[in-house]
């Protein structure tokens, strides 16, 4: 089986070294070999390093990653992932309805062509606008 050291890992993948030894410390992945006292990764981190990257883009917690990735559960894989799934659905529905206010508000701002912020009426008629 071919290996990896942790800078041709982080390369790889996109991160730092010390964001690796991070994810080992708190348990994402794997411990990592020696080999001549060097951190060495099995190439499947790769896989699994894309696993984590998306489920934090999915606004996953370290901790519910964790969770998905503890191979040690009594329940199995597939119920685990259902359950933190069927959680999850709602904040990203939450998440996605914000994300979408919060681009209308842009597109109402460029469409308003004042580009004056100091005196933008959109701004001054809004709660946000407000000095508090």
């Amino acid at each position: 089986m071919r290996e990896l050291g942790i800078g041709d890992l982080a390369r790889r993948v996109g991160m730092r070294p010390s964001a690796l030894r991070y994810y080992e410390s708190i348990g994402l992945l794997p411990p990592a070999g020696r080999v001549a006292g060097r951190r060495v990764y099995p190439v499947g981190a790769v896989r699994r390093i894309a696993l984590i990257k998306m489920a934090q883009r999915a606004r996953f917690t370290l901790a519910e990653i964790r969770q998905l990735l503890d191979t040690t559960a009594d329940r199995g894989a597939t119920r685990q992932w259902r359950a933190l799934a069927e959680r999850k659905l709602p904040e990203l529905d939450r998440f996605l309805q914000e994300t979408q206010a919060l681009r209308n508000a842009v597109a109402d701002c460029l469409a308003c062509g004042c580009m004056n912020f100091d005196s933008c009426q959109l701004l001054s008629s809004s709660p946000a606008g407000d000095d508090a």
